[in-house]
């Protein structure tokens, strides 16, 4: 298989590595498999790709989501420059709710993150003209556009800059704090979800 996946912290977040074929022209790989990753749990069917060119470090998108019937799961790499990447658990019940996962995805290496439904989703630019480009399960919906603000103190996410000099959007910088955002996200253990697709 090309593809190799590494569990992190909170339940259903997923780091994958690609393989790289690398020779004296460049290198090949494959950035997605829906049976590759089918055999690594990953169900997503994925339907719009989207990318993102941030011109200054420090540049701030997030943290978003969109609610049901459109949630949406994302599988998140760099294609130039660097990015500290973060999701939050806004799964009620969940026993990892508010707390967050977050790691740096780089052009240099060949990874990507998977971060399914009932997360928000955020990243920082850690160098200039960086281009991300996600893949979603569900088509962008303006009706269900939300998010929750990225410096939240209650989330006490470690954010590798220095937050004074964010750049970001007037919309974002207006986002709620998770204390007065009501989820329609619920957790459901893996037991539970299996149990009810069987029933």
């Amino acid at each position: 298989m090309n593809f190799a996946v590494e569990r992190l912290k909170i339940e259903d977040l997923l780091l994958i590595r690609t393989k790289r074929f690398e020779d004296p022209r460049g290198y090949f790989m494959e950035t997605w498999s829906q049976d590759a990753f089918e055999q690594l749990g990953i169900k997503a069917t994925f339907v719009q790709d989207n990318q993102s060119l941030s011109a200054k470090p420090g540049t701030v998108r997030g943290l978003h989501f969109q609610t049901p019937p459109y949630a949406q799961a994302k599988l998140v790499r760099v294609l130039q420059g660097s990015i500290f990447d973060v999701a939050v658990d806004v799964r009620l019940g969940s026993p990892t709710f508010g707390e967050w996962c977050g790691l740096t995805l780089t052009a240099d290496r060949p990874e990507q993150f998977y971060i399914p439904a009932g997360f928000a989703h955020g990243f920082v630019t850690l160098a200039p003209d960086t281009i991300v480009s996600y893949r979603v399960d569900a088509p962008y919906a303006p009706a269900c556009d939300g998010g929750i603000q990225w410096n939240d103190p209650a989330l006490k996410i470690e954010w590798p800059f220095n937050v004074a000099d964010a750049v970001l959007s007037a919309k974002d910088a207006a986002l709620p704090r998770l204390a007065i955002f009501k989820s329609p996200f619920r957790w459901q253990k893996v037991a539970d979800a299996k149990a009810a697709a069987l029933a």
